[in-house]
């Protein structure tokens, strides 16, 4: 299940959704560091570093998310590079990443609960940190979330 046929639907990402029980984001400090393509991957930096996971609505779109299959630590990526994928009982989205760099660490508590992509996409269900090789490219990106 590819999500870019719904790319052009906007989501705030501090927006709870009817019927769940995901908590709104953290406050508006991390949300305008946050940073966004138009394949819902979002990505906040600091010093030089970045966390990066699937947006609210990417991960409500594919369903409850049960396999992670995340690049390796000392991954070198390019600016919108396939380096993962999730899988659902609805199908399965490639994950692109949002700017260039090298994978510094993953997110290791999703081997064992996918299950957080769904439950917290911005704070536990992280996918991935790594080191930006050219931090301009988050320039490039949309500002306020995924």
């Amino acid at each position: 299940m590819a999500l870019g046929a719904v790319q052009n639907l906007e989501l705030r990402p501090w927006e709870m959704r009817a019927g769940t029980n995901q908590k709104p984001c953290a406050g508006s400090a991390l949300l305008s560091r946050r940073k966004s393509t138009d394949k819902h991957e979002w990505a906040t930096t600091e010093n030089g570093a970045g966390t990066g996971g699937t947006s609210r609505f990417a991960q409500e779109a594919l369903g409850d998310v049960v396999y992670c299959s995340l690049p390796e630590v000392g991954t070198k990526l390019n600016r919108r590079d396939e380096f993962g994928t999730l899988e659902s009982v609805e199908g399965a989205s490639e994950l692109y990443s949002p700017p260039s760099g090298e994978v510094t660490e993953i997110n290791e508590a999703l081997a064992e609960s996918p299950g957080l992509v769904n439950k917290s996409c911005y704070e536990d269900g992280w996918l991935s940190k790594m080191t930006l090789s050219n931090p301009a490219e988050l320039g490039e990106l949309r500002s306020g979330g995924a």
